[in-house]
């Protein structure tokens, strides 16, 4: 049986500021990403979602952006290699901190929104990245499938797992559709559910401009900021099931 994960950026409300519906994603997914107060998420929102994660049986990563709160993380920042190691494994470090008092191990570590981009196009980056995810010890890198996080990762000596989306459009060369550009994200459940099963049991995605992109991954991206965040997880979730591919955690996926 075909094995799948399916994960969620969430821990993203920040003070009074509430984003997201955490709850009933974690109904539908199986690794959170959490927040680690850069772009999003304060230390007492990524204790709360920790927890409950863990109540859940949901494993928890680390989801480190760019030190930019006011543009969610989303904004492009001129960052040197040697910044974004040491951000990263600063955020990744609370992370782990929060799982050890939950009683929970950290499971990975996926970049957040501009940091991702960047890093998925730039080799120096992605080995800053993959760099702080190997010194922070025993965690696996999750990026962009077919992008320079793969390699970097194999030079890091840590497992890398290969992520798509469910409701982002790709372009021909597999990179994502800018988010400014239309058609960049998709809002159409059922069309979502059709393409993740089709990466899942096909290892196919179509591209926005018709291209077939050949690719695998290991985890699907479920998006907990859109307005269709639950109802597109419980829907995913159920057609991977009745396509016979079960969900499960990162970590299980790759062994």
């Amino acid at each position: 049986m075909p094995l799948i994960d399916l994960n969620s950026d969430l821990g993203e409300s920040f003070g009074a500021w509430s984003m997201g519906n955490d709850a009933e994603v974690l109904r539908h997914v199986s690794s959170a990403n959490v927040a680690c107060g850069f772009h999003a998420g304060d230390p007492q929102v990524m204790l709360a979602t920790v927890e409950a994660a863990k109540t859940r049986g949901v494993a928890v990563g680390a989801h480190p952006g760019h030190p930019d709160l006011v543009g969610f993380g989303r904004r492009t920042l001129a960052v040197s290699p040697d910044e974004a190691y040491a951000f990263t494994l600063y955020q990744i470090g609370a992370m782990k901190a929060f799982c050890h008092a939950a009683g929970m191990a950290l499971q990975h570590v996926k970049p957040h929104g501009a940091l991702y981009n960047q890093a998925a196009k730039d080799p120096e980056l992605a080995r800053a990245i993959a760099r702080a995810v190997a010194d922070a010890g025993d965690l696996i890198l999750m990026g962009l499938a077919r992008s320079c996080f793969e390699s970097a990762a194999a030079e890091a000596a840590v497992p890398f797992a290969a992520e798509a989306f469910a409701d982002r459009a790709y372009r021909a060369d597999g990179t994502l559709v800018p988010r400014k550009e239309r058609g960049a994200v998709i809002h159409d459940v059922p069309v979502a559910v059709q393409r993740v099963v089709r990466m899942a049991t096909e290892g196919i995605v179509e591209a926005i401009d018709g291209t077939l992109i050949a690719f695998r991954p290991h985890s699907i991206c479920l998006h907990g900021d859109n307005a269709e965040a639950v109802e597109m997880a419980r829907a995913v979730r159920e057609g991977l099931e009745r396509a016979g591919v079960a969900i499960r955690p990162l970590k299980e996926v790759l062994r």
